[in-house]
């Protein structure tokens, strides 16, 4: 009996627990499961691209293994892991660390969509929402654990992906893509912003980045959109530069590779780098440029003679060696567009004052747009190091801008122009009326608003405190004094507005217009004043063209209000 009983608890045990687990942790199972299906869809997306042009190439070099090393490599490039090259003419091992940013799309795009998705669990079905943090962790432990093993085969290859970059850059890459997944999920709450805010920022700039709605502040969309308009910008400028050297664009296709399957992997790739290449050109709008290798800078005041680089059609947009011209000082126009963007948000939004509807003082408004060009340069900085990194040694060591020098140069210039720009568009809005919320008005601390002419009250009235009627102010006049001998009309002034419908002043018990008749006393001694009833108020001398007083019980008409 023992040995049964000892059996029963054994095989009873496991499933508790596991039942215990699940019910503690709901959507944990779900969380691993959408993690490891947004990697293993990451992977087949590389794999399908990549095996494409191994299969429609002339002369593949190796076999379906190589190309399967290939896939997994670019797709641990995608997250920003740096690869290492071991198939070199000098047998040294070379370096390529310059991610093509719109590859990166793929992977931070299906852990946001997992993220979410497992956040939301049954809450299509008016089911609650799986918590964040249980749903966070199953994403992104169910993400890394594909990644583990895919890291591994990637370490057979010729591309073999840097250790120290793949550990610390995909799962950052996770932890983000994943946390903003779950965020978007609860509706995106300003909590956990406002937390993190707290601890970085003073009190007096928090709400420029974070409004009190919960919503980016004015310095936080100033600084998006200066950052739009610059890469925006860079891109114009590319496409511009592509087209005034369309013959080299063309023969580099050539001199690169022969027929329709090279042409179409490097036009695949050319697609790939146009952010990196769009942020470049940013940079050199800006003044400092970028760097192609050690000590070789273009930038608008003249621009070196670069090493022996291949004939890639994206470098065909490099100005020709020399000093500057003009022409070259017309990008310029870039920065100073931008600034301006970001001088008109800020300048509006001293006007509305952010969401709260009041008006910002100059030195507040100069020092928001201060505010907002320095997270602009700090946006254009982030980009700047993500769009460049070592294309191997020696004088490939260092390619792309200067991370630092870039986002410096995006504080200083549009620094000066946005606030110029914001205190212009603060003293015209306040010159002339703006629109807000549909129609045209001024600011209430611009301009006083109008009141109404008050007629003037008979001699013979006392104003009491106005009350509200209906959600509009009214003056109460108390009746004059009359004899005690005499029943008169008193209107009730204690009564409670919550018991009469939100009619302030009429009594529940009285009869219509809330009068109530005052019963005529005997004596002093036998019916005491009520404490209820107003003092006499002494009667004031009537002037000699007055009317004579009317009946104690009639009410003067109330002048229009």
């Amino acid at each position: 009996m023992a040995g049964v009983i000892q059996t029963t608890v054994r095989r009873s045990m496991p499933a508790s627990l596991f039942r215990r687990a699940r019910h503690r942790s709901p959507g944990l199972a779900s969380g691993l499961v959408g993690g490891a299906l947004a990697a293993g869809l990451g992977l087949a997306v590389f794999t399908v691209l990549v095996m494409l042009l191994w299969v429609s190439s002339p002369y593949p070099d190796s076999g379906p293994g190589g190309a399967l090393h290939v896939a997994a490599a670019l797709w641990l490039l995608a997250h920003g892991a740096e690869l290492v090259r071991v198939d070199t003419l000098s047998g040294t091992p070379a370096p390529m660390g310059v991610p093509p940013l719109l590859l990166a799309v793929v992977p931070v795009w299906l852990l946001h969509r997992a993220a979410r998705d497992t956040a939301e669990g049954g809450a299509r079905d008016n089911a609650p929402l799986v918590p964040g943090r249980i749903a966070w962790a199953g994403v992104v432990l169910g993400y890394l654990a594909v990644t583990a093993p895919a890291a591994l085969y990637a370490a057979g290859g010729a591309l073999r992906p840097s250790g120290t970059w793949t550990a610390v850059c995909v799962p950052l890459v996770a932890l983000v893509a994943a946390g903003t997944g779950v965020w978007t999920a609860y509706g995106r709450p300003s909590g956990p912003l406002e937390q993190v805010l707290g601890a970085v920022l003073p009190r007096g700039v928090r709400h420029l980045v974070l409004g009190p709605d919960g919503r980016p502040g004015v310095a936080a969309r100033a600084a998006a959109a200066g950052a739009t308009v610059l890469v925006a910008g860079g891109a114009v400028l590319l496409t511009v530069s592509l087209g005034r050297h369309l013959g080299e664009t063309r023969g580099a296709f050539g001199r690169l590779t022969e027929g329709w399957p090279g042409w179409l992997a490097v036009l695949l790739l050319c697609v790939a780098l146009l952010p990196n290449a769009a942020v470049w050109a940013a940079s050199y709008a800006l003044g400092p440029g970028f760097l192609l290798g050690a000590g070789t800078s273009v930038t608008p005041l003249g621009a070196q003679a670069a090493p022996l680089l291949p004939p890639f059609p994206l470098l065909a947009a490099v100005p020709d060696p020399g000093a500057g011209t003009a022409l070259h000082g017309t990008v310029a126009a870039l920065p100073l567009t931008a600034g301006a963007v970001v001088g008109w948000f800020v300048g509006r939004g001293s006007v509305t004052g952010g969401g709260g509807f009041r008006i910002w003082t100059t030195g507040r408004t100069a020092g928001a747009a201060a505010f907002a060009a320095g997270l602009c340069g700090a946006l254009l900085a982030l980009l700047a190091g993500l769009a460049g990194g070592p294309l191997g040694t020696a004088a490939l060591a260092r390619f792309g801008p200067v991370w630092w020098q870039v986002g410096l140069a995006t504080a200083v210039w549009l620094g000066l122009t946005a606030a110029v720009t914001a205190l212009t568009v603060r003293a015209w809005c306040l010159r002339r009326p703006f629109r807000r919320g549909g129609g045209e008005r001024r600011p209430a601390r611009v301009v006083a608003p109008r009141r109404r002419p008050v007629s003037p009250r008979p001699a013979l009235r006392t104003r009491l405190p106005r009350r509200r009627l209906f959600g509009r102010k009214r003056e109460r006049s108390a009746p004059a004094p009359v004899a005690e001998d005499e029943p008169y009309l008193l209107l009730d002034q204690d009564s409670d507005d919550r018991d009469h419908g939100g009619l302030g002043g009429l009594d529940a018990g009285a009869g219509p217009l809330g009068l109530r008749p005052r019963p005529v006393p005997t004596s002093s001694a036998t019916n005491p004043a009520s404490p209820r009833e107003l003092p006499d108020l002494p009667a004031p001398s009537a002037p000699d063209d007055a009317p004579s007083p009317s009946a104690p019980g009639d009410t003067e008409p109330r002048p229009p209000a």
